[in-house]
């Protein structure tokens, strides 16, 4: 299958990487022309604007999104679609609000598949997981393609119409909220408790057997031993929440009580006011890193 990727930033690359490596022919482009030159040595066909990308694709267009969420969509879309028509796809892969998902797939004539990707760039070797919303027709057409950038076929899924697959990512990114605090809030009891533990060796014989080993455990073990655990100079500062504010907002529509995920949305605001930091907010701040690779913000020394 041939397909166009637009962006190129870390997960961009993962995307063409790995459906280069399930066999699919790759044309990319991105505004860093680097970028673009970075992906061609790995293999896809460069493209030096969105007009030569859709161009050297053929009648049937196949496009993967992964810019950021917000304008840029809605400036990539406004490119593209001079080049669409009913028979063309195009995925959205960014962390875009569901109601805009739903307004960019009444607005753009070709089929718009929203795609909430979860797994970060830690999981460039083993897929991600993708929760797709839009046109039956179009989830089945790109099912090769879902199955390359997936773990595999149990790796992603048609989730309902436009709008359902980043509705479902924003859930996702609700629970993960609550998941990083109750972590956060287990370990700060441990470290400020009555022995002095080795919080590594404790995340190492929960994640071997225990009821609440994950992935998520399998980074706090791996922040203990990277940082101590007393995790060095790590900041309480957590970014991130938009996701998280979205899930509450339409938790409060829906009149939906979601008590864990508000508190952990409401300790990540928390985190930025100046005051003496918490253990488990700098624990959230480093797990950020472990699956995201988002910049670990640190004390001044």
């Amino acid at each position: 299958m041939q397909l166009g990727v637009v962006g190129l930033g870390r997960m961009g690359l993962i995307v063409a990487d790995r459906l280069l490596e399930g066999g699919h022919d790759v044309v990319a482009y991105d505004l860093d022309s680097e970028a673009v030159e970075r992906a061609a040595e790995a293999g896809v066909t460069p493209a030096d604007s969105v007009e030569d990308l859709a161009g050297k694709l053929g009648d049937e267009k196949r496009i993967w999104l992964m810019v950021p969420a917000g304008a840029a969509v809605d400036t990539t879309l406004a490119d593209l679609d001079p080049h669409l028509g009913n028979d063309d796809v195009v995925v959205d892969g960014g962390n875009s609000h569901f109601q805009r998902s739903v307004e960019r797939a009444e607005a753009t004539d070709a089929a718009y598949l929203d795609c909430g990707t979860s797994g970060g760039p830690a999981s460039a070797d083993a897929g991600f997981s993708l929760m797709v919303g839009g046109p039956e027709w179009a989830y089945d057409d790109l099912v090769p393609a879902f199955d390359a950038v997936a773990t595999g076929p149990a790796g992603h899924d048609r989730m309902g119409p436009a709008g359902s697959g980043h509705y479902v990512k924003m859930v996702h990114n609700g629970v993960e909220y609550a998941l990083m605090q109750a972590y956060g809030e287990g370990f700060e009891l441990l470290h400020e408790g009555r022995y002095d533990l080795d919080l590594e060796a404790v995340a190492r014989t929960w994640n071997n057997g225990a009821v609440i080993r994950s992935w998520l455990l399998e980074l706090c073990e791996e922040a203990f031993r990277e940082e101590g655990t007393d995790l060095g100079d790590v900041d309480d500062y957590v970014a991130g929440g938009s996701t998280g504010t979205w899930t509450v907002q339409e938790a409060l529509e829906q009149e939906i009580a979601l008590p864990l995920i508000y508190q952990a949305l409401s300790e990540r605001f928390g985190s930025r006011a100046p005051e003496e930091g918490r253990f488990s907010r700098r624990l959230a701040n480093r797990l950020r890193y472990g699956f995201g690779r988002h910049e670990v913000a640190r004390r001044e020394k």
